[in-house]
């Protein structure tokens, strides 16, 4: 990985599922990363900057889910909501991939000629990286700052003996996934931000 990124002039940035209900720690478990949520806005405030297009992609669980649309925790946090006026496009969907949403997320990337993916979001290992492995597959540039995403610890069941990885050992096996894999690659904020406004002249 080079310290230096090449930003396309229309690179969109995807802000994945960044919704309230994932601050209910008493549901989800032990986090990671809790400077995810500065660094999506650094990355949300550059691509604003730079008038680069950002994407807004908003997860509607099954009824009593925690980010089912009539409860709370369907909500956008706070911070997205404040800049959620900058969104080109604001995709609902209730599965994994951002790709099976409405708006139609593929037919919309096409309209706008846009080639280059940056995925921010949660769950690094889930919608996240879900994301990532399908827009590798239609051909997208991807990249992925990882420490623009968090997770949680999660068990293969229930039960004490069920196999379990921590959110950190989750977040490490994604990165390995989708760059080792091919399907993306793994970079910074730091990096993306220093690259987004060297583009813009800043």
């Amino acid at each position: 990985m080079t310290n230096k990124i090449e930003i396309a002039a229309n690179s969109a940035l995807l802000v994945i599922d960044v919704q309230q209900g994932f601050d209910d720690a008493a549901f989800w478990g032990p986090r990671n990363n809790p400077a995810a949520e500065a660094n999506i806005a650094e990355l949300m405030d550059a691509w604003q900057e730079s008038g680069r297009p950002l994407v807004l992609v908003q997860h509607a669980s099954r009824p009593g889910g925690a980010l089912a649309p009539d409860l709370p925790g369907h909500a956008l946090k706070d911070f997205v909501g404040e800049r959620a006026g900058q969104a080109a496009l604001h995709v609902v969907k209730s599965v994994n991939s951002s790709f099976y949403g409405t708006p139609d997320l593929a037919d919309w990337l096409t309209a706008q000629g846009i080639g280059q993916l940056v995925l921010t979001g949660i769950q690094t290992n889930m919608c996240v990286e879900t994301t990532a492995r399908m827009a590798g597959n239609l051909g997208y540039d991807v990249l992925v700052p990882l420490d623009a995403t968090h997770t949680f610890d999660l068990a293969a069941g229930p039960g004490p003996d069920a196999p379990r990885l921590t959110a950190d050992q989750l977040a490490t096996a994604t990165a390995v996934n989708l760059q080792g894999g091919g399907f993306a690659r793994i970079v910074t904020t730091a990096q993306l931000v220093e690259g987004a406004r060297a583009r813009a002249g800043a």
